[in-house]
């Protein structure tokens, strides 16, 4: 693996490479690059938005925060360079853009008020008054393929493209196992049973701070009734016959890709 999370530090070197976002997006330079050197761009970062991602090759890597852009680069939105990422770019794309969200976010403490700082050798920000620390935030969610024979259950929300149709995914909710959520997250959206749940894989999902937990399942009994706002139409589809699926860089992809790979 190219990309390596290694613990943070302060000092900076010029050989180091920053990840850049301006107004949300990703500062991509003439040559389609997203790492920059260092050089040149020092004085445009914000202080109070910089944290080291890792290594690439050995090489630091940072995201920075600026407000004016440089000559000669332009913006990318997060989502359309990630959907191009391969699994190490999607990694540093994804921990710039998390990191970025949290530094904003933990700028002052949640419980007396007082600027937060980072804290040495460590992902967090401290309050200097009261002593509490603030580590960056995540998110666990599910995401399953339920089965029925040779057919798979998709589904589209009324956020996705035309025509674009899904795995199944939800927030695990305070005090919850991960298996009760995807039991309680399959019935609340389509209104079926499900068993014989199987893990498969996990994904970090930057929107903003999620963690994709992949699963398996097998139909049991209901018919489908979709969940009115969260679930526009939702189907039993055949191998032979497939929707607009997501990108190949999504878990839900990847759910679907295994299937088909067992039933063709």
């Amino acid at each position: 693996m190219r990309f390596v999370i290694t613990p943070p530090r302060e000092a900076r070197a010029e050989s180091d490479l920053f990840v850049l976002l301006h107004k949300g997006d990703i500062v991509v330079s003439a040559s389609g690059s997203y790492l920059h050197p260092v050089s040149g761009i020092s004085p445009l970062l914000k202080p109070s938005a910089l944290s080291m991602l890792g290594e690439w090759h050995g090489v630091a890597v940072w995201v920075g925060v600026i407000d004016d852009l440089p000559q000669g680069v332009t913006t990318a939105g997060v989502r359309s360079l990630l959907m191009m990422a391969s699994p190490d770019e999607f990694t540093v794309l994804a921990r710039a853009v998390q990191l970025t969200h949290w530094l904003e976010q933990h700028r002052f403490c949640g419980r007396c008020g007082t600027a937060t700082m980072a804290i040495e050798g460590e992902m967090a920000r401290g309050c200097p008054a009261c002593g509490l620390r603030a580590y960056p935030r995540i998110s666990p969610c599910i995401i399953v393929l339920v089965r029925r024979g040779r057919e798979a259950l998709l589904a589209r929300s009324p956020q996705f493209a035309p025509g674009r149709y899904s795995t199944l995914a939800g927030f695990i909710e305070a005090g919850e196992t991960v298996e009760d959520a995807v039991h309680r997250e399959v019935f609340e959206e389509v209104g079926v049973r499900i068993d014989n749940l199987r893990y498969v894989s996990s994904q970090s999902w930057p929107f903003p701070h999620s963690l994709m937990l992949g699963f398996e399942a097998d139909y049991v009994r209901g018919d489908i009734t979709p969940q009115p706002g969260e679930i526009e139409d939702a189907q039993w589809w055949t191998p032979e016959a497939l929707p607009d699926l997501p990108p190949s860089v999504s878990i839900s992809r990847l759910l679907i890709d295994r299937w088909l790979a067992h039933n063709r």
